[in-house]
């Protein structure tokens, strides 16, 4: 679990909570209960939830759910480890075909392994960039469909806070003829204003946030991609661990490198 997401979280929903307790204390009228109301968090995630069946792809939206499990894992933005593989296996390069084909199934990242495997096939460095640039290009579209279905959940959200708030004030307004009508406008207005309260705090708390992280996993991402793709290239070459590792230095922070 992302720790930095639970963090915020919790100081989101305390600073909310705690701002309501002050007011109460301090004599405002109402109770924790006022904010509780059943029919208007169905309106505002029913309708979001319906908004995006009707903006995207089927599978696409089943698929979300995956997305947002992407989202909880922590981020693992250390690159150093991939250039210490990355200069293991340049070293087993230079021994011979036979012996980097043996050291394909030892390889820890997915992505390395594929491009190692390609130039154990007999691919040219050219040849090798150009696919795993190609497999770089189209994550990101995918993961962009992704994170723009969060923002869409982030922006639907208010808008159905919005169609909420004007149902509770023609049920309120068609109150008005019925006795007593006019002293349930108080209470009447508040219920109308729950669902605009509900769609504010998803989006700004949950989905808005949880798309800005997801583009920012998929940037990390992107980049560590990208030494792996020199790293690919520069097997292919055979090109000496030493020189391997300082061009791949380029790629990750100073407090990371390490010297042959």
């Amino acid at each position: 679990m992302d720790i930095a997401l639970i963090v915020g979280v919790v100081l989101g929903l305390g600073a909310i909570v705690g701002s309501m307790a002050i007011a109460f204390a301090t004599g405002a009228a109402g109770n924790f209960g006022n904010f509780i109301d059943v029919p208007s968090l169905g309106i505002v995630l029913g309708g979001m939830i319906a908004s995006i069946f009707v903006a995207f792809p089927l599978p696409h939206v089943i698929a979300l759910g995956k997305a947002i499990g992407a989202v909880l894992k922590p981020a693992d933005d250390k690159m150093g480890p991939l250039v210490d593989e990355a200069c293991g296996i340049a070293e087993v390069a230079r021994k011979g075909a036979s012996d980097l084909e043996k050291s394909v199934d030892g390889i820890k990242t997915y992505f390395f392994k594929d491009g190692v495997q390609l130039v154990v096939d007999g691919m040219g460095a050219d040849e090798v960039v150009e696919i795993m640039e190609t497999r770089i290009e189209f994550r990101e579209k995918r993961e962009k469909l992704q994170t723009d279905m969060l923002k869409a959940m982030g922006d639907l959200s208010p808008a159905w806070g919005m169609v909420g708030t004007l149902i509770g004030l023609v049920l309120m307004l068609a109150g008005f003829g019925e006795p007593g009508g006019a002293d349930n406008l108080g209470s009447g207005m508040a219920a109308a204003l729950i669902t605009t309260f509900y769609g504010a705090v998803f989006a700004n708390l949950f989905f808005l946030p949880m798309a800005q992280k997801m583009g920012n996993k998929t940037n990390i991402t992107s980049m560590s991609a990208a030494l792996l793709v020199e790293a690919a290239k520069l097997i292919a070459q055979k090109k000496h661990p030493l020189i391997v590792r300082e061009k791949l230095n380029s790629y990750i922070p100073p407090n990371e490198w390490k010297r042959e």
